[in-house]
């Protein structure tokens, strides 16, 4: 009962600090309004011959009517208006299924605007993997499997040992999730995401897929060393110590966890890779 309180105690911590790094990201992301400016004259501009004059040739662009010209002088043309280039379309995030059931927000295909994820949106990355029904019940799914195996018996068996392993199970992927797709590549400024090559033979792609995980790119899109893969699964790892039972506190299993967790991510790459060719011959 002891332990079983301590690790309840840790689980609320780590939700209260987990909710607060995401709710005010979430938030950031909410497009604000656009204010426009009142004009202190709303009568609309007429002409001596009382037509009303266009929006365009209004006198440099201030909204004030142009003076009358005098009788017999000629008109000057309206001043060309300069078209304005449309806004950059905003990144919007697909969920590209694995295996048209696992959630997968962090994939961009061949055919996807590419675009560059705020700050924002890569928490909403972790947010939305993390709610996501088909994760959690994959995850509650790994627990219960656990729970018939019996790993790790200080866990103990009952409703109380599964609340441990599921929200052990949970912890692990959430904290993984949050350090590898949002906290590291926001403070590091690179793109979380893994770019599908496409086009090439088995090998090329192979090579691509598993060397991504070393390779990333920037958020302006230069190639780069992919630290945040790397160091947010060490961090991952290390703050693991934290609600894992004490006999898996060493520094040999923190590193056997940073390796699973990478080789896991590396073989996510090869399925986001490839799983776009199987499911397009599936729908023929």
């Amino acid at each position: 009962m002891k332990h079983a309180n301590g690790f309840f105690r840790l689980a609320q911590r780590f939700s209260a600090r987990a909710f607060l790094l995401i709710f005010p990201a979430l938030l950031t992301s909410v497009p604000s309004l656009a204010q426009s400016e009142n004009n202190s004259d709303t009568t609309p501009c007429t002409r001596s011959d009382n037509s009303k004059i266009s929006d365009a040739a209004l006198a440099g662009g201030t909204g004030r009517c142009p003076l009358a010209p005098a009788e017999g002088a000629t008109t000057p043309a309206a001043p060309a208006v300069t078209a304005t280039a449309p806004a950059q379309p905003q990144t919007t995030l697909i969920n590209h299924r694995l295996l048209g059931v696992v959630a997968n927000y962090t994939t961009v295909e061949t055919q996807d605007h590419i675009g560059r994820l705020s700050a924002a949106t890569k928490f909403k990355l972790t947010a939305k993997t993390m709610t996501d029904p088909i994760t959690v019940s994959f995850l509650a799914g790994i627990a219960l499997l656990g729970q018939a195996r019996n790993t790790d018996p200080t866990y103990g068996q009952g409703f109380s040992g599964y609340d441990k392993r599921f929200a052990t199970v949970y912890a692990d992927t959430g904290i993984g999730t949050l350090m590898t797709s949002s906290v590291f590549p926001t403070i590091l400024h690179q793109d979380p995401r893994y770019f599908q090559l496409g086009t090439g033979g088995f090998r090329r792609r192979m090579r691509h897929a598993v060397g991504s995980i070393f390779l990333a790119r920037s958020d302006a899109g230069a190639p780069q060393f992919n630290y945040s893969q790397l160091l947010g699964n060490a961090a991952a790892a290390g703050i693991s110590n934290a609600y894992h039972p004490e006999s898996q506190r060493t520094l040999g299993n923190t590193a056997t966890v940073w390796g699973t967790q990478t080789l896991l991510n590396m073989l996510c790459n090869v399925a986001k890779e490839f799983w776009p060719d199987v499911r397009g011959k599936l729908h023929r």
